[in-house]
């Protein structure tokens, strides 16, 4: 096979689905090998091959797929391949007030907590300061800062709204549904699947918000981020085959026959993932996402999964996202004002009831994105052991920064389990002709134990790991080729999340726990680490029995130092059995000084018992808007009194 550049672009190929006929009977080799077992997909190199033409995508994809076939498809025997198209949902704006005057300058506020500076990330409210765009319950609504109102609500085609992207007088929002095919793909295990099909709709806030377009792509949304006026959405995204089951009088081993001819006699379209875009008329058009000379793969890849990065930007329409796509799993992005990566650690490869998941790597795909149009591949590499998010990624200086948590597996069969070891290591990669090559590694941190937070800041790394006490490492980054740790701070309970306040200090929120390592409730923690060889804690507040969304979405959290404020959300969750001191769910408002925590109060949406309750918290001049599934309250900032509760129902 000819190696082509990424992005070299020949005649599109549109919707086109090249079929090859081949009959089942000269396709399918005979089946004498254990048809009950089908191998996994080992670690394969990452260097990116373009196919040439459809013809030679399809032969490849075959090739690739057919050994991961079983007598249920790709692993699960759950997994269902019929559906219906999505049809057209999409409903009329109803204001529930009038335009209002928009004022001249908007007043400070806060934006959405996101990992790099000027890189924006999808979150469930966004504001400019004169209006609040939500989709905390699945509908898009414009509340107006100045009259506190509802200015309009929108019914989002394409599914429940569950995250959106502001820029100027646009929203970009992103939805899920049952897919243009309402097919289903195996994650993780075989009895875990998903639905695919995901939506992007363009909103026009100017007046009354009105829908521009939504593009309805045949896959799984992965994330999204956004520099200036540009977003780059990352789609995941299978083959779409009718699997034949063991059920009704056929056998396992007639079953996988079956299956296999499936695959022989597939199409490329089977493969490519389809987009349906409708304009604000109504009128529609759809085709292939991407064509086949777009797509690129590693010389060996399995042939079940696709990724697909799409472009829109939001002073044009929509479009179809203009993709490119490799042949990859994907479920950690991360994003730079200049480059995009995609992590794969294998989370969503296909598994099987006789070849578990066992890969212990993961492979990294690096895009330029400083220029407009398609990003373009700059190069792929991979690290053993696997990410905790996209936190554990970081690029500094020409560097990428990878950590993550290796394990030694639970050993082979036959032999008693024991828990396996596992350490966590820090490798400094950089790309060099189209791979990310390995500069500098520091193993051993965290042994036994794995990684419950990271956070790097400039040539500085900190990263906390548990499992009976809390070891908070920091790390000098400084030399790429030699990566050191330079301190150590063991403590008990652990902090999920990472957030640098200024001045040496570090804020942590993660969990108490005992010296057997039980968890006891929420707790905020102050780390002066302007010493990297001697980081102390120098305050902590504990929240007994209390859990946070912080913990697993780093965008609940808000620090806002012109007032010295921390913001999380906080659950009242039982510890055990022994009786907790009652706190309500709500917003837990602490303030920092002198080193030490003051807590101000806790606001709750008092007309809500809607759980999760409150889910973010907005800083809008001298107010707080808290935003819940239920509505949006404002409070004023000192004393915490409560000015308005704007309902949703």
């Amino acid at each position: 096979m000819t190696r082509r550049p990424w992005g070299s672009r020949a005649a599109l190929f549109g919707g086109v689905a090249l079929v090859v006929g081949v009959s089942a009977a000269s396709a399918v080799p005979a089946v004498v090998e254990d048809w009950r077992t089908v191998p996994p997909i080992e670690a394969v190199p990452v260097d990116l091959v373009a196919f040439d033409t459809c013809d030679t995508a399809l032969t490849g994809l075959r090739d690739a797929i057919r050994p991961h076939v079983g007598v249920h498809g790709l692993g699960s025997p759950f997994m269902s391949t019929h559906g219906q198209v999505v049809e057209d949902s999409r409903a009329g704006a109803e204001s529930s007030a009038g335009t209002p005057k928009v004022a001249a300058e908007a007043p400070e506020h806060s934006k959405t907590n996101t990992h790099e500076a000027g890189v924006d990330e999808p979150d469930l409210v966004k504001t400019d300061g004169k209006r609040v765009v939500t989709v905390a319950d699945g509908k898009l609504r414009v509340l107006d800062v100045a009259t506190r109102r509802i200015t309009g609500t929108l019914d989002v085609p394409g599914g429940h709204a569950s995250q959106l992207l502001l820029h100027e007088d646009r929203a970009l929002v992103v939805g899920g549904g049952d897919g243009m095919t309402g097919h289903r793909i195996a994650v993780d295990s075989p009895h875990e699947t998903y639905s695919e099909g995901a939506s992007v709709t363009l909103v026009d806030l100017a007046a009354e918000p009105r829908i521009l377009n939504t593009l309805t792509v045949d896959g799984r949304y992965v994330d999204a981020r956004q520099v200036d006026g540009v977003v780059r959405v990352v789609v995941h995204s299978g083959p779409r085959l009718p699997w034949v089951y063991p059920t009704d009088g056929r056998t396992e081993a007639e079953s996988l026959i079956e299956n296999r001819a499936l695959v022989a006699t597939a199409p490329i379209g089977a493969w490519l993932p389809r987009y349906e875009l409708t304009a604000a008329d109504g009128s529609r058009s759809d085709g292939s996402l991407v064509a086949c000379d777009r797509i690129s793969h590693p010389e060996q890849h399995s042939g079940t999964s696709m990724l697909s990065v799409l472009t829109f930007d939001f002073p044009g329409d929509l479009g179809n996202g203009d993709a490119v796509t490799i042949m990859a799993d994907g479920d950690t992005v991360y994003g730079t004002g200049t480059s995009l990566y995609v992590a794969d650690d294998h989370h969503l490869r296909p598994r099987t009831r006789t070849a578990p998941n066992s890969s212990r790597d993961t492979a990294i795909h690096q895009f330029d994105i400083s220029q407009p149009g398609p990003p373009k591949h700059v190069a792929s590499g991979r690290v053993g052991g696997t990410l905790l998010n996209q936190y554990s990624l970081s690029e500094h200086q020409g560097h990428l920064r990878v950590a993550t948590t290796s394990s030694d597996g639970p050993g082979a069969p036959g032999i008693p389990k024991k828990r396996p070891t596992t350490q966590s290591s820090v490798t400094v990669l950089k790309a060099d002709g189209g791979k990310l090559q390995e500069v500098g590694r520091l193993d051993g941190l965290g042994l036994d134990e794995r990684i419950y937070s990271v956070r790097f800041v400039g040539p500085v790394g900190y990263v906390v790991t548990f499992r009976q006490v809390d070891p908070l490492y920091t790390l000098d980054l400084s030399d790429p080729a030699k990566p050191r740790k330079v301190g150590e701070l063991k403590i008990t309970g652990y902090s999920a999340y990472l957030h640098p306040a200024g001045d040496g200090k570090l804020i942590g929120v993660g969990q108490e726990a005992t010296a057997q390592g039980r968890t006891t409730g929420t707790q905020v923690s102050l780390f002066d680490v302007s010493d990297p060889a001697v980081p102390t804690k120098v305050a902590g507040h504990h929240l007994p029995g209390a859990n946070s969304e912080v913990e697993f979405d780093p965008h609940a959290f808000l620090y806002w130092p012109a007032r010295d404020l921390i913001l999380l959300p906080v659950l009242n969750m039982p510890v055990g059995r022994k009786p907790v001191e009652p706190m309500p769910s709500g917003l837990l408002v602490l303030k920092l000084g002198d080193g030490a925590f003051t807590a101000m109060g806790t606001i709750r949406h008092e007309a809500s018992s809607y759980e999760p309750g409150i889910r973010r918290a907005l800083v809008i001049g001298d107010d707080l808007w808290t935003v819940s599934a239920a509505g949006i309250q404002v409070t004023r900032i000192d004393g915490l009194s409560t000015q308005a509760w704007v309902p949703f129902t």
